[in-house]
């Protein structure tokens, strides 16, 4: 079978990369330490091809391997295909849209290829505020933040990824879509499937779109740098702030002398 072609007729060739030189940054983790092998990355426009793509996979036996911006530390989104074992790497890249802001309910609904900072952008634009913040965020992508359920450094004030979530847009492996894309914070119904997405890697299901939380903007911020003995006087540092500020305490971070 010639993936190319096959891949070709479902994403178009602008959906498609095979080249050596275009590939090597997909196959190569951030620090050099892992390096992986596959024929080619896939990159679908929409929820359409995408659930083409992987209805496909399953068809025939192709691993899928979903890549955000590949920004991770951990070698989980480099791929490892054989003649065996095939694999192909499926990118979001190409669906990056911001589908729906809605201010007044403080909820922003982006497709997965989004870079976070895009995400950060629209909010701030309409006075709203976008919580996940973290040092790759000009170039990690939201799906793969809620794929390795991002922390960041304002997660003492916001949570993780995942508390950051209202609704999903799932393709599960043989191609079904889910539409989770729910803005409803008081929602009591049933069993809450976003969850086993969240946090999954890309091993349950794709994720292609999600409907966020979205907070006001702060209206003053101070920042302390504070020199201490060592880490015990910085957890006690940290008790009595957030035993005076509460909630108000957005991250607190530890730098040793070296760092």
């Amino acid at each position: 079978m010639d993936l190319k072609t096959e891949f070709e007729q479902l994403v178009g060739a602008s959906g498609l990369v095979t080249d050596a030189q275009a590939l090597e940054p997909h196959l190569t983790e951030w620090r050099g330490l892992f390096r992986g092998q596959a024929p080619l990355l896939v990159m679908p426009a929409d929820v359409g091809e995408a659930s083409a793509v992987l209805a496909f996979c399953q068809r025939h036996g192709i691993g899928v391997v979903p890549q955000g911006g590949n920004t991770g530390l951990a070698g989980g989104a480099i791929p490892f295909s054989t003649a065996e074992r095939p694999q192909i790497i499926v990118s979001l890249a190409r669906m990056r849209a911001i589908r729906e802001l809605d201010a007044e309910n403080y909820t922003i609904t982006a497709e997965a290829g989004c870079l976070l900072a895009t995400v950060q952008a629209a909010a701030a634009a309409a006075d709203r505020l976008f919580p996940l913040s973290l040092s790759a965020e000009g170039s990690c992508q939201l799906g793969g933040n809620l794929s390795t359920n991002a922390g960041g450094i304002n997660v003492l004030r916001y949570g993780n990824a995942r508390d950051l979530v209202l609704g999903l847009e799932v393709v599960l492996a043989d191609g079904r879509v889910l539409p989770m894309l729910r803005a409803l914070r008081k929602d009591n119904t049933g069993y809450d499937l976003k969850h086993l997405f969240i946090g999954a890697e890309g091993t349950l299901g794709l994720i292609t779109a999600a409907t966020c939380k979205l907070f006001p903007q702060p209206v003053s911020v101070a920042t302390a740098m504070v020199a201490l003995p060592g880490p015990a006087d910085a957890v006690r540092l940290y008790g009595e702030a957030r035993g005076m500020l509460g909630d108000e305490l957005v991250s607190c971070e530890l730098i040793n002398r070296l760092g």
